[in-house]
């Protein structure tokens, strides 16, 4: 027989799980709508937490709402009220939104609205006052649900480089009182190129998760593939729009087969690749045709597009075309270099030349790359090939070691058992 003390406790931790869940799936909706309703990005988050914290404090004795989304967005508009009570001004809009505040039921989640909202979210986030790095770390930050963690390790920058990025970023908007707003056709320019970022970023941390239990946050990929064909929709002539879907779509088409039905990683060279969704192959290289179409010469998304379009087309990994892979990141090189591009060209050129000549070129980014798990575990493929087993095992040992994604320390842990 449980006791009330059991069943209280079995109740706030069902809480706090569904807290998790709403704000994972709902937090740039969340926010986005309360940035619409209060036209003020930082009031809008801070808003948002408040409601999150009363969740955790109620539900657990009334129980998860029918509609949890809106109910956190309920609360916070009542916390936006309660603010402009406290400060005293703001009447026409305080006015506006108590009016619309229902006391005793919920509101009905406006579908039509919180999509474009979401759009609007990233828009502002992108606006020309602030830089392109501050741009895309409050983006991540607030859409896409990232930790300031998890952002430094996709930018490879410390935690505290883009914690200060994201204050003064907030602070900027503030200050020029940045609209909340999609921007007219003509000023889609400024944005733009901050836009595809924010949502490459975001579709990549879906794809391969930098920390935490599960090697890939498919919702999150799934959410960034949306936004990137409601904007190509937005800027029909941009062929990077079009490329930038390309490459999501293609790349999201293998996620079936990138985990098995234990939910353990799958490598590319282990991958069934009939469970691969072709759907998602045709509409990603179709998008990647209508990028070639407008005459522009591809840019880095669509020549990303083009080396999943290789792997996508290849019946296995030793008919697929490497050399082609060789000279699209080569390309790719020129046009938007760094490191990880060069790591995954020498992957390429393991397959197509043979490992010695991968080697050099990865042992040449061992000073830009040192805390990236995937430096040693490529270095360790290139070995095992050699016949160069131990010191094979010194750098899985290691990419195990850097590596805060749970799945991709399967992986290399895995591979280290095969050399034992």
């Amino acid at each position: 027989m449980t006791s009330s003390a059991d069943d209280g406790t079995a109740r706030a931790a069902s809480a706090v799980r569904a807290v998790e869940a709403v704000w994972r799936i709902e937090s740039a909706r969340i926010v986005a709508t309360l940035t619409r309703v209060t036209g003020d990005f930082a009031l809008a988050e801070d808003v948002a937490q408040e409601a999150l914290a009363e969740a955790l404090a109620s539900w657990p004795g009334s129980g998860v709402p029918a509609n949890p989304g809106a109910w956190l967005v309920t609360v916070g508009k009542r916390r936006a009220v309660d603010h402009w009570r406290r400060l005293a001004r703001r009447d026409e809009k305080y006015v506006q939104l108590a009016l619309g505040v229902d006391e005793t039921t919920e509101p009905v989640w406006d579908p039509d609205a919180i999509e474009d909202d979401v759009l609007r979210l990233i828009f502002v986030a992108c606006h020309p006052v602030l830089s392109r790095e501050a741009s895309i770390a409050l983006t991540l930050r607030v859409v896409g649900g990232l930790t300031t963690e998890e952002i430094a390790r996709a930018f490879l920058v410390p935690v505290a480089t883009v914690q200060q990025r994201i204050v003064r970023a907030k602070k900027t908007l503030a200050a020029a009182a940045v609209p909340f707003e999609v921007p007219t056709p003509d000023a889609y320019s400024a944005r733009l190129s901050a836009v595809l970022s924010v949502l490459y970023l975001i579709f990549n941390e879906g794809y391969a998760a930098s920390a935490g239990p599960g090697w890939m946050r498919t919702d999150l990929s799934r959410e960034a593939l949306r936004l990137a064909r409601v904007l190509a929709g937005l800027v029909p002539r941009e062929p990077e729009a079009h490329g930038l879907v390309a490459l999501m779509a293609l790349s999201a088409a293998r996620f079936p087969a990138r985990l098995d039905q234990a939910g353990e990683p799958v490598l590319l060279a282990d991958q069934d690749r009939s469970r691969w969704d072709r759907g998602l192959i045709a509409l990603g290289r179709d998008a990647l045709a209508r990028a070639d179409a407008l005459g522009r010469g591809r840019g880095p998304y669509a020549l990303q597009a083009a080396i999943a379009e290789c792997h996508g087309v290849a019946p296995s990994v030793e008919e697929t075309d490497w050399e082609r892979i060789v000279l699209l990141y080569e390309a790719l090189g020129r046009i938007a270099p760094s490191p990880v591009v060069e790591l995954n060209r020498a992957v390429a050129v393991s397959m197509a030349e043979g490992p010695a000549t991968a080697l050099r070129i990865v042992d040449a980014l061992s000073d830009r790359l040192g805390g990236y798990a995937q430096l040693p575990g490529v270095r360790a493929e290139l070995l095992i090939r050699l016949g160069r087993t131990s010191e094979a095992r010194a750098e899985l040992e290691r990419a195990a070691r850097l590596t805060a994604n749970d799945g991709e320390r399967a992986v290399f842990e895995r591979k280290l058992r095969a050399l034992d």
